[in-house]
């Protein structure tokens, strides 16, 4: 914990998620939330079948969703959101040919009771 799942419309290409992963964990890794930086696990996957709206192209997006033990404050889940925005924004680059984008982050609770992590080495 913390999980973050950045998804992708297969539209937007180039998109250079090496540094955007880069941006956000590190990022998240100052937050005092987070306890130890090897306990943030990134990913990115694509999504091939979507739809935004009702036009058939022109549009993408791109979703992260940040899942964290449950029990931060709303402040907390804020600070978690803007930096992982931020974190994305610094390495997004300009689309043009009239190509609309929408970016979106959101924090989910993982629920303590159920949640097992076991570390193996």
């Amino acid at each position: 914990m913390p999980h973050i799942v950045i998804e992708y419309t297969p539209n937007l290409t180039d998109l250079p998620f090496n540094a955007m992963l880069d941006a956000v964990t590190r990022r998240l890794a100052e937050s005092t939330e987070v306890q130890d930086e090897a306990d943030l696990k990134a990913r990115v996957v694509r999504a091939d079948h979507f739809r935004v709206g009702l036009e058939d192209s022109g549009r993408g997006f791109i979703h992260v969703t940040i899942r964290i033990m449950a029990g931060r404050n709303a402040q907390a889940k804020q600070d978690f959101s803007q930096r992982v925005t931020d974190g994305m924004l610094e390495h997004m680059p300009k689309f043009g040919d009239g190509m609309t984008v929408h970016l979106s982050v959101e924090v989910v609770d993982i629920e303590r009771e159920s949640y097992r992590k076991v570390k193996l080495t």
